[in-house]
């Protein structure tokens, strides 16, 4: 049954709406764990989408978010801004000040953000800003105004989130690597998983990640990197095989420096919507020990979201 966008708002045609009834995991999470990346769209009614999106969704709610995370077992979660928000956070913050303090944030902010707007996005949990570079989901911004942004939200602790694909990794590493904050990659940067683990491709994004120890990845969003599966339905427990060498080999190189998250509601797929419970189950083929369970799912997104409660 088709999911509504509330508003007036009209979904993108051919858009797939998340997955109802997820599977509960297999896998048991350990406590505390946190889902490191996932999203909330509108309602369109209460936060309206930009006018500037390149997409419209369903609406997915924090009442829906929440109820996803207790059904698979996490503890708290990750709200990054989605695209179809713009530089509008307040969806973000309304579920952030909603979570009970079990939610942080990543905001998208312009230069023209006040001092007095970081500071109550600050309050209410954001601890990140993300800066988009694939083409076909925002507008390009210039470097020098992104720059900017990353020193001043530097005064307040919070990291840059950045969203970019593989073959665009040599034009952008000069800007990547004078970011002054810790940085943090989406998706691996969107590896071609066709071509070899070890190809110069990958290995460049590993080169990034070794010599920045300020960089961070989170080893997430299988469904979308994966070209011959099997696909998270049906219960299938081997889910995004040609996906696993990518990312177990991340989370091995750099265990104190990746973090992982469902990426719910999925925005933008094409071809499948995955079960969110079957995604979980994706975990232990990437982080094959409890120890590196630990860190992935619990240390490494308190240390860099929750710092005053890690010890």
């Amino acid at each position: 049954m088709s999911k509504p966008t509330a508003g007036g708002f009209t979904k993108t045609e051919g858009w797939m709406d998340w997955y109802t009834g997820p599977a509960k995991p297999q896998f048991k999470l350990p406590a505390g764990a946190v889902d490191a990346h996932c999203h909330v769209f509108g309602p369109g009614d209460e936060f309206p989408y930009a006018p500037e999106r390149k997409y419209t969704p369903c609406d997915a709610s924090k009442h829906q978010l929440y109820a996803l995370r207790d059904h698979l077992g996490f503890a708290r979660n990750v709200v990054v801004q989605a695209t179809c928000h713009g530089a509008d956070n307040r969806a973000m913050v309304d579920a952030l000040v909603s979570s009970g303090g079990k939610a942080r944030g990543v905001a998208t902010v312009k230069r023209d953000v006040t001092e007095d707007e970081l500071q109550a996005m600050h309050d209410a949990g954001v601890r990140g800003v993300r800066f988009n570079f694939v083409k076909r989901l925002v507008d390009f911004t210039p470097k020098d105004e992104l720059l900017e942004i990353a020193k001043r939200v530097q005064m307040y602790g919070w990291h840059v989130v950045i969203y970019f694909e593989a073959v665009d990794l040599p034009e952008l590493w000069d800007f990547f690597t004078a970011l002054p904050t810790n940085v943090v990659v989406d998706h691996m940067g969107r590896p071609d998983v066709t071509k070899p683990v070890d190809g110069p491709e990958f290995e460049l994004f590993v080169k990034f990640m070794r010599e920045h120890k300020n960089v961070w990845s989170k080893v997430t969003c299988p469904e979308r990197l994966s070209v011959s599966g099997p696909k998270a339905l049906n219960g299938e427990q081997n889910a995004y095989q040609d996906v696993i060498p990518f990312a177990k080999r991340i989370v091995d190189e750099f265990p104190d420096r990746v973090i992982w998250g469902t990426d719910w509601p999925h925005p933008n797929l094409k071809d499948h919507m995955p079960d969110d419970g079957l995604l979980v189950d994706f975990i232990p083929h990437i982080a094959t020990t409890p120890e590196l369970q630990q860190k992935l799912l619990v240390d490494n997104p308190m240390r860099l979201y929750w710092p005053e409660e890690t010890f």
